[in-house]
């Protein structure tokens, strides 16, 4: 399964209506870490697709969702279950402890 765009057209659906739990990167295309951490959400989004959707947001594209969820550096990855904000993480980490964020 591919990663999601978000937008402010299809946050609602995409995020608050899954049946799954949501990975959301806040990210930009001017930061390094960001960079850095794409190959291992895209890996995530691979490899877990059958019970986690994984999405994510460019900040300098839909800023209004960036300020909603207080993202304040990047990339931060907010995992979202039922509506609700289950989980976040902010920085470079390895593949397992955001796997662990997501399963938590």
């Amino acid at each position: 399964m591919s990663v999601i765009n978000l937008n402010e057209k299809n946050f609602e659906e995409e995020v608050m209506n899954s049946d799954k739990t949501v990975l959301i990167d806040f990210w930009a295309s001017w930061c390094g870490p960001c960079k850095m951490m794409s190959p291992i959400v895209d890996q995530i989004a691979d490899e877990l697709s059958d019970k986690v959707k994984v999405c994510k947001i460019n900040i300098d594209e839909e800023q209004n969702l960036a300020v909603k969820y207080n993202v304040m550096s990047i990339p931060t990855f907010v995992i979202i279950k039922g509506g609700n904000e289950t989980g976040r993480s902010i920085g470079v980490q390895d593949k397992s402890e955001l796997i662990n964020i997501i399963n938590d």
